[in-house]
């Protein structure tokens, strides 16, 4: 199921990296759960566990690892509201039991499933993480009475609550933690501020392809979860982008062009509400056609037609790989 918010996109490309994934839990998991995990088995999964009616609230991302000798999970909520939702102990525990009947045949043994809820909402987080405080009269009860009774706690990272000297881990696992803190909260012109700094400390990373894509999600990102981004604003920072890299860097002006062609034709200049999938769907294979004429010479009438053809899925793929592409070969197999 597509999922049009930018915050779930933005989360599922960058905590679905195990090495993000990894940096974060080690980063701030209680050191005595992370003595317990071996990261180098970390696993994504493909599942989701989120209904249809939660999906602009909540993503989620699962991940198998070797818990204390045994097969066990780590599941990630994120909660991209304003604010805190009440009754996510109760989300998450149907979450879990979900995860259960699809990963184990045998109930009678069941693997470890550690949670987690990250919230980067604009309003903190003011509810105590467990099942029990939202079981009517609970604390009231007596201790053997509570017993009887499923409670149990989740890891929370209420993100507006982090400074950034709070904000530990690799580069990118800094970066993303950041950008998913200020998203909501900062106004653009920080934003903007941010996203310039972090081209340049992406720069140096020692894989260039690995930085190249972050800065990507990053200003893909930005365009399309603020809407107070001006065409002016934008420019700027592409033109600012582009005196960063080596002059005559190939890839850095195909990637600030097809910044240029997407602010343009997706995240500045908007349509209003009705009819705007299908817009931007007409915005994106305009985008692409342009992007590989740039980058090849020319393209045929046949591959143009097939990519008028595309759904906005497939194209964002295309786009969003468009630098990597050796020869139109690579883009045919879409249009299968």
């Amino acid at each position: 199921m597509k999922v049009q918010n930018p915050h779930d996109k933005f989360f599922k490309k960058t905590f679905g990296d195990v090495a993000v994934a990894g940096d974060f839990l080690d980063n701030y998991l209680p050191q005595s759960i992370v003595d317990i995990i071996d990261m180098d088995t970390l696993e994504p999964q493909k599942d989701s566990f989120i209904n249809k009616e939660l999906q602009e609230s909540f993503s989620d991302l699962l991940f198998k690892a070797n818990i204390n000798n045994r097969e066990g999970y780590l599941y990630f909520l994120f909660e991209h509201k304003s604010y805190p939702s009440r009754d996510v102990a109760f989300q998450l525990l149907k979450y879990m039991v979900e995860i259960w009947n699809a990963k184990v045949e045998n109930t009678t043994q069941l693997p470890v499933i550690i949670p987690l809820v990250i919230y980067h909402g604009r309003d903190g987080w003011n509810i105590k993480p467990t099942l029990g405080e939202i079981i009517l009269g609970y604390e009231e009860l007596p201790t053997d009475v509570q017993t009887l009774i499923p409670d149990y706690k989740y890891l929370l990272y209420d993100l507006s609550r982090y400074t950034d000297e709070q904000i530990k881990g690799a580069v990118i696992n800094k970066i993303v933690m950041t950008m998913m803190r200020d998203m909501p909260r900062e106004d653009i012109i920080q934003i903007l501020k941010f996203v310039l700094k972090a081209a340049i400390i992406l720069l140096e990373l020692e894989d260039k392809q690995t930085g190249m894509e972050y800065l990507e999600t990053l200003v893909r990102y930005l365009l399309s979860a603020r809407s107070d981004l001006t065409k002016g604003h934008f420019n700027e920072l592409v033109k600012k982008i582009e005196t960063i890299y080596p002059e005559g860097s190939e890839r850095i002006m195909t990637l600030a062009e097809m910044f240029r062609e997407e602010g343009m034709e997706r995240g500045i200049i908007k349509g209003m509400e009705q009819g705007i999938e299908k817009g931007e769907t007409k915005a994106l294979v305009r985008t692409a056609i342009k992007l590989l004429t740039r980058k090849f010479g020319s393209v045929p009438e046949d591959i143009k037609q097939g990519i008028s053809k595309l759904d906005a899925s497939t194209l964002d793929v295309i786009l969003d790989r468009v630098l990597d592409y050796e020869s139109l070969e690579d883009v045919k197999r879409y249009l299968q």
